[in-house]
């Protein structure tokens, strides 16, 4: 039995957007209990050079939402990077996650010779479908997730693997 290119991108990330906004309203419930003010945490850092949390939360979505349009060579939507508050945050994830629901596996699957191309900052970067998904986009997409998650934890909100694991 084969795994298909659609179930090892789109419900993943699905599933785990849902569980990092979870994790988001545990934080919103841990800075109310607190009387943290609502742009604190989206701006909290793990240390100085890091990016913060509101930061790793439109990265992971950005990768989330890349992979399954770059490889069914549909329209990427793009965000205005804007979110300062908890709340703003988990709708950028609603929205990711409703962008995730319209594609069908027949849009994806027989993906994994697909070029893909794209442009990273400076950096002009090709990949064959299978490696962007696999061996790019789902390790950066997880790397922002779990610094989320750690930066969180980090601040006292009460969260564990089995929020993070959903």
């Amino acid at each position: 039995m084969s795994i298909s290119m659609y179930q090892a991108s789109v419900p993943v990330f699905v599933r785990m957007l849902k569980n990092l906004d979870a994790i988001l309203s545990k934080a919103q419930v841990h800075a109310e209990a607190k009387k943290i003010a609502s742009g604190v945490l989206p701006a909290t850092r793990l240390i100085a050079d890091m990016l913060p949390l509101s930061k790793q939360i439109q990265i992971a979505t950005d990768h989330a939402k890349g992979a399954p349009a770059r490889l069914a060579r549909t329209e990427l939507p793009k965000y205005e990077d804007n979110e300062q508050t908890i709340d703003e945050l988990k709708a950028r994830i609603a929205k990711t996650i409703a962008f995730l629901e319209t594609f069908k596996p027949e849009q994806i699957d027989g993906s994994e010779d697909a070029e893909i191309a794209f442009k990273l900052g400076s950096h002009d970067l090709q990949f064959k479908g299978i490696d962007y998904l696999l061996g790019f986009a789902m390790p950066n997409f997880y790397f922002h997730v779990v610094t989320a998650y750690d930066i969180l934890r980090a601040n006292g909100v009460d969260i564990g693997k089995r929020d993070f694991i959903g």
